[in-house]
């Protein structure tokens, strides 16, 4: 004996409302979750394997007890002519909190904005504020009209 088949019930109007406002809950859920997300997490930035850098920087233009940010792979420099004239070099990341140092030729050194940490413009040397080490120190020598900077090699 053949059992008569039953057809599927017919997709209701409640269900199908059900199943397009769950999906756009969904949707909107994750396009609000995916910036917050990139954000709170950045991605890993890789750092540069560069050991020397030229800057576009004449030793004559950078006057003494200045200083002047520049990039050395992907993270920022601070170049100082010291009040004496020299000429150094230093990671610009400070190492309290990753702020941008920058150099204040009121004060005559290197100083952090952001929890007012202060740095030795001849050692890279934490002389005030939060900062818990120096600043890495980098060489800084002058060829011709351009000044080259290079990673120490401890640094």
């Amino acid at each position: 004996m053949v059992e008569p088949t039953i057809p599927p019930p017919p997709v209701g109007r409640r269900s199908l409302l059900g199943w397009f406002l769950g999906t756009g809950a969904g949707a909107f859920f994750a396009s609000v979750a995916y910036p917050i997300t990139r954000f709170v997490i950045p991605p890993k930035a890789e750092e540069s394997s560069a050991a020397t850098v030229t800057l576009d920087i004449k030793p004559a233009s950078l006057k003494a007890n200045s200083g002047q940010i520049f990039k050395f792979g992907g993270r920022p420099g601070i170049l100082v002519r010291t009040p004496a004239g020299e000429l150094k070099a230093f990671s610009a990341v400070c190492t309290h909190l990753g702020c941008t140092v920058q150099y204040r030729e009121d004060l005559q050194h290197i100083w952090c904005a952001c929890h007012n940490g202060h740095f030795d413009p001849l050692t890279g040397r934490n002389i005030g504020g939060p900062p818990p080490r120096p600043l890495d120190a980098y060489t800084a020598n002058a060829r011709g009209d351009k000044v080259v900077v290079s990673r120490n090699a401890t640094a």
